[in-house]
């Protein structure tokens, strides 16, 4: 016997709990954003992401185990083709979860779960962790970042040069 999921059942079994996860998945990807509950939702987003992973890599067995979920052969071409090259260089987090606020008839948890399809905006590397890798490669030339934090540092040593060169002419006046 299989174990119980972890989480609020959605109805159902669970072959319609996995049918009914699939079609909200597949809604997601054809419209790009969907109104639903805030259960249905948190539920959903597992399974997108990874389908959206499995999109990434573009290979036909990453295909075919997307096909095995969805099964509606356009809305995985559009997967793939489309929703794909907009989050390769997204690390996951493809989806947002918005509340909307409680359904009238039920009052029921409503929210809006969309994709993140805005590019991605890399932090900027400290200095510390762009010399190491520098250092770790082997590389002789080093980033433009770290001539800048070199520069710095130079004009930082002068002064403290300055200071060191009058203190020893100090006690050498003293002693005359």
């Amino acid at each position: 016997m299989a174990a119980p999921t972890k989480g609020p059942r959605l109805g159902g079994g669970p072959a319609h709990e996995r049918l009914m996860l699939a079609n909200l998945a597949a809604s997601l990807f054809t419209h790009k954003s969907i109104k639903t509950t805030e259960t249905r939702a948190k539920r959903m987003r597992p399974l997108t992401e990874q389908l959206i992973t499995f999109a990434k890599k573009g290979d036909l067995h990453a295909r075919r185990r997307v096909l095995a979920t969805i099964g509606d052969k356009t809305v995985v071409h559009e997967l793939f083709t489309e929703i794909a090259p907009l989050v390769a260089l997204r690390e996951g987090g493809y989806t947002r979860i918005t509340k909307l606020g409680f359904r009238k008839g039920d009052n029921a948890s409503m929210v809006q779960i969309e994709l993140v399809l805005e590019p991605v905006n890399p932090k900027p590397k400290s200095a510390k962790k762009l010399a190491a890798a520098a250092a770790a490669a082997g590389d002789v030339a080093a980033p433009v970042e770290d001539e800048t934090v070199v520069a710095e540092d130079e004009a930082v040593e002068a002064p403290v040069e300055e200071t060191a060169v009058e203190a020893t002419e100090a006690p050498a006046e003293e002693t005359k």
